[in-house]
């Protein structure tokens, strides 16, 4: 499995359109194969980042997702908001378990 995570910082004057183009993302990307949760989330005390949660089956679905329609759309509407700075990493796991 492969989980992506980190964040988006953006014009937070764009809170709402980012929103909209998030939601839109999130909803095309979890019909896709493989995709096990694709989430993004506005900061509570900062609206200008977008923290994002990615779990894919594999690598293969991980490169499947970035030739979608939808991810080409969302990567141009993304030039619109004013992003300033993204931190995001890949991390391969090899197991998974309740924190506690």
């Amino acid at each position: 499995m492969l989980v992506i995570a980190g964040t988006f910082t953006f014009d937070a004057t764009q809170t709402e359109a980012a929103k909209a183009a998030a939601a839109t993302m999130m909803a095309a990307t979890h019909e896709e194969e493989g995709c096990i949760e694709y989430a993004f989330s506005i900061d509570v005390a900062d609206p200008s980042v977008i923290h994002v949660f990615e779990a894919w089956e594999s690598e293969e679905h991980l490169q499947a997702h970035f030739q979608t329609s939808h991810m080409a759309e969302f990567g141009a509407a993304l030039a619109t908001f004013g992003i300033t700075g993204r931190d995001i990493l890949k991390y391969q796991v090899a197991s998974t378990g309740p924190v506690r």
